[in-house]
Parts: structure tokens; C-alpha cells; sequence
């Protein structure tokens, strides 16, 4: 089952790679942290497996993106340990400056000195 969630990349941690013990093919793994943009923030830390798809997202800190992922468990020496996986990325659309009346052109309000008239 897929899921969706929506945030900015915070945190580009470590790239990881090996060789598969069955099939002796190599392997790469990136992890990202997600910080989800609502009142309370929650973090999820996710990974995207295989250097194509590492090259294919190209994500970068302070990106808006929506990404459909699975989870997965699996057991190491009697511990339990979660894994989310990317399957697909998309890249949100910039907000606008209406919603960010601090980001406004100096000349918003036709005084390009930003002197007032009062």
C-alpha cells in the first residue's frame, strides 16, 4: 500500500552503498529528512534506493515536495526496524507572495526609497 505526504527537505543525511550477500550486485541508498508544514511539524525520515533514482529526484534542502512512499518492516537480531521507501517525488509549486507579504518587491507600494509620506 502507498502512501503521500507533503513537506520540505530539512536534512540530507549520509549516502550508503554495498553489495548484496544473494546476488552480489551493488547497492545505494540516500536518506532525507521531511519536515510536513502544518501547525505541529512532524519529521519522517525516508530513503531513495538506487543511484538512478538518486539522480532522477535530485533533491535538495528547503524543496516543497509531495512524495508517495511505502513503508516496511523487517527483523535484524530480534529487533523490529521500519523502512520508508520514495517511489515517487513531485515538486511543489513556489507559494506566492501573497501569502508572504514580508517577501515583497521594495517598490511594492510605488516608493522605491521606501520613504513614507507620513
Amino acid at each position: 500500500m502507498l502512501h503521500e505526504i507533503t513537506g520540505k527537505i530539512i536534512r540530507i543525511l549520509e549516502t550508503k552503498s554495498g553489495v548484496a550477500k544473494a546476488s552480489g550486485n551493488s547497492w545505494t541508498v540516500q536518506s532525507y529528512v521531511l519536515e510536513t508544514i502544518e501547525q505541529y511539524p512532524k519529521r519522517i525520515c525516508f530513503e531513495v534506493f538506487g543511484e538512478d533514482k538518486i539522480k532522477e529526484f535530485n533533491l535538495n534542502i528547503n524543496e516543497i515536495v509531495n512524495i508517495t512512499f511505502d513503508i516496511d518492516a523487517r527483523e535484524y537480531n530480534g529487533k523490529w526496524y521500519n523502512s520508508i521507501r520514495a517511489r515517487a517525488i513531485k515538486r511543489e509549486p513556489a507559494k506566492s507572495n501573497e501569502e508572504n507579504p514580508q517577501d515583497l518587491p521594495a517598490d511594492f507600494f510605488g516608493q522605491e526609497d521606501n520613504v513614507f509620506p507620513f
